[in-house]
């Protein structure tokens, strides 16, 4: 391995110089900081990273809390990461991702040990509990997503109350006036995880305004699950011709149990979805959707941090407007609603 007195001999100057070269603490000419470059280049020379941590009291590595769960579309929350880890290396800084459900103790696990020197936090619940620690703290941090109260905090989302609006919009344009709408997993509720909360508020907001009818049922996502959920929609509001999804595990049962049923889409029924353009496009019915901008969040969110870590970033919200892209799920609404008995799944 290269070490540092090699640079200064290949460069002809004094190890304490090759220092100020990279560390940028004082001014070198414009011919000695080149020499520098270039011996450093040619050598392959890379600086300990131990070392340098020490000497700057950072770590140029930013956190990323991450929490994998089973009731969670890994993928999208796969596909954030990579856009945070990759827009970080831009920057010079790596990414530590953790993955636990550890809630307060990964903060205080960051903050106490000095391992990061900045935090994202994703999977972010309307009253997380990390959020004290984050506002008690002097760590820089930014959350993918929104809480109730976002006082004192850096956030990035997709705007979910918007985005549950334009969904019903669409489907209320279209003539459809029962509506039903297949949640995320019982358990993301229970947490009361923010995107998904806010996207209920956004669609029974809009839907009332707009005097639709409305169902929301949670659903786990596989096929059994999506069977009986979809029984129990029908059960209760036969009429039933538009559907809002939010679970990308259900989306491919869905159609797949509408076909059993003979309701076509969109002729009898349409669906709406939000969930990353690939989910909808490879769908066996190209769907509506509304598009989960995960790069986007992942981007900004590491763009805010080094602002931040550069003591030129602000608290505040930041929300990205929802866009709704139309395919061939969705059509008007049948004048006589199909009213067929589903298949007996018991």
């Amino acid at each position: 391995m290269v070490t540092l007195a090699e640079v200064a001999r290949h460069a002809g100057v004094s190890a304490s110089t090759v220092s100020y070269v990279l560390s940028g603490k004082r001014s070198i000419s414009r011919g000695t900081r080149e020499r520098v470059e270039r011996s450093i280049e040619e050598l392959g020379y890379h600086p300990n990273a131990g070392a340098r941590a020490l000497a700057s009291a950072k770590s140029n590595v930013i956190a990323l809390m991450m929490p994998l769960r089973t009731d969670m579309y890994v993928p999208v929350m796969m596909e954030i990461a990579l856009a945070v880890t990759t827009t970080a290396r831009t920057y010079g800084y790596d990414v530590l991702l953790l993955t636990g459900a550890e809630g307060p103790a990964a903060v205080r696990r960051v903050t106490g040990s000095g391992i990061a020197d900045a935090m994202i936090l994703m999977d972010v619940e309307l009253d997380d509990e990390r959020l004290p620690l984050l506002r008690a703290g002097d760590r820089p941090a930014v959350l993918i997503g929104l809480p109730a109260d976002t006082e004192g905090l850096a956030c990035v989302d997709l705007d979910f109350t918007a985005t549950g609006a334009l969904c019903v919009e669409h489907l209320a344009g279209l003539g459809h006036r029962d509506v039903a709408v297949i949640g995320e997993a019982p358990a993301v509720y229970e947490r009361h995880t923010g995107f998904a909360e806010r996207t209920l508020d956004g669609i029974r907001s809009r839907a009332g305004e707009l005097g639709l009818r409305l169902l929301h049922r949670p659903s786990d996502g596989g096929y059994d699950a999506l069977a009986m959920t979809l029984a129990r929609i029908f059960d209760e509001r036969p009429g039933t011709t538009g559907f809002v999804v939010q679970n990308e595990s259900a989306v491919e049962p869905l159609l797949a149990l509408l076909r059993q049923q003979g309701r076509a889409v969109p002729e009898d029924v349409s669906v709406v979805a939000i969930c990353p353009d690939q989910v909808a496009v490879g769908a066996s019915v190209r769907l509506t959707s509304a598009s989960v901008p995960a790069q986007e969040m992942g981007r900004r969110a590491v763009e805010r941090i080094v602002a931040k870590l550069a003591a030129r970033g602000t608290d505040g919200v930041e929300l990205l407007a929802p866009e709704l892209t139309v395919r061939a799920s969705t059509g008007p609404a049948p004048h006589s609603p199909p009213n067929r008995c589903p298949p007996d799944h018991r």
